[in-house]
């Protein structure tokens, strides 16, 4: 079935008219709308007391679990969107790939894909294989009611690289050496990815989520002739694979600041920026048609009141003329961020923008 073909999300009619989709289908809003990047995560004492003991990946695939996680930033923060709580490896976990999240380290892969034959690893993914997710999002849109559900997957190439190089990476060497050594295989490699995540979004959106960010963490560590050529064509695949079901769909890298006109021709209505440029900055190379997603810098966070707001009223004031602004941090909310600073945050906003 071609995305063109596929049904449209079910969207509840009080999130579908919240300031944050208005503001991805860059129409007026009541104010800027806020969520951050790991809103649900270690920054939180709640977070930290529900997980005690629990490995990552089982956390990630328990119902009550996630649902309690997703909503915790909710309620204490009053962001304007959640985001599902999980893993960009679980989708790999479970097609099969024999790999864990170890602490301190990250995802690490026991047989790392390099050759042809070990793609067969990677077999289709299908909803009864995440079956937890379905669940847990009808949950999650029961409780959350007008606030909208960002679902989310990893990008192909950042899932190739973990894959690849067989955990987290510095540098890529392995996974650039084949882009680079053995182009066909790399993008056997990454179409089969993008049909493994646009099938994980598919689930979300079908189960009830309002929109959909694809993750390409890494994709700062390519030359943009390099993403052209051998991660655009995979990125655009996902991207086009969920075009049908009508919600906002959010591409973000860190350190992308000179692909992200190129991250925009994947086919994201919403294009994330990190911290490294300003947000009209953004704009412009990011080209018309799009609303913005960004981007106080997360370690701005440590610094006094006074200095966050000033901070704050900076990246509002590069994103006034922006089509739809999303106000988020330029990457994830660092573990030891005070939950007091990112509630405080959230106010300003909206106490900033409020038309």
């Amino acid at each position: 079935m071609s995305a063109n073909d596929a049904p449209r999300g079910q969207q509840p009619s009080a999130a579908y008219d919240s300031a944050f989709l208005k503001a991805c289908r860059r129409e007026p809003v009541p104010h800027t709308p806020v969520w951050f990047m790991r809103q649900a995560g270690r920054s939180l004492p709640e977070y930290r007391k529900v997980r005690e003991g629990i490995p990552m990946l089982e956390s990630c695939m328990r119902p009550d679990l996630v649902t309690e996680i997703t909503l915790q930033p909710v309620r204490r923060h009053g962001v304007d969107a959640a985001i599902y709580f999980s893993d960009i490896v679980v989708p790999l976990k479970a097609i099969g790939i024999d790999l864990d999240i170890k602490p301190g380290v990250g995802p690490v892969v026991e047989r790392p894909i390099r050759t042809r034959e070990d793609l067969a690893q990677l077999r289709d993914l299908t909803p009864e294989d995440v079956a937890y997710v379905t669940e847990a999002i009808g949950l999650l849109t029961r409780e959350l009611g007008a606030t909208p559900l960002i679902g989310f997957a990893g990008a192909p190439f950042t899932l190739a690289s973990y894959l690849v190089e067989g955990g987290p990476s510095r540098t890529y060497e392995n996974a650039k050496a084949m882009m680079y050594g053995d182009p066909e295989l790399w993008s056997d490699l990454l179409d089969r990815l993008a049909d493994i995540t646009a099938a994980f979004l598919r689930v979300q959106i079908q189960a009830g989520a309002s929109a959909v960010q694809l993750f390409d963490s890494w994709a700062g560590a390519l030359a943009p002739v390099d993403y052209r050529r051998s991660v655009l064509p995979a990125s655009a695949k996902v991207f086009e694979a969920v075009a049908g079901y009508g919600v906002p769909r959010i591409h973000f890298g860190v350190g992308t600041g000179e692909l992200l006109g190129l991250m925009g021709e994947a086919g994201a209505d919403v294009v994330g920026v990190d911290w490294r440029v300003p947000m009209d900055e953004a704009a412009r190379r990011v080209g018309p048609g799009k609303a913005l997603q960004g981007n106080l810098d997360p370690t701005v966070l440590f610094a006094p009141t006074e200095a966050v707001e000033a901070k704050t009223r900076e990246v509002l004031h590069s994103a006034k003329d922006l089509e739809g602004h999303v106000f988020n941090l330029g990457h994830g909310v660092m573990p030891s961020t005070d939950p007091d600073a990112l509630t405080r945050l959230v106010e300003h906003v909206h106490t900033l923008t409020a038309r």
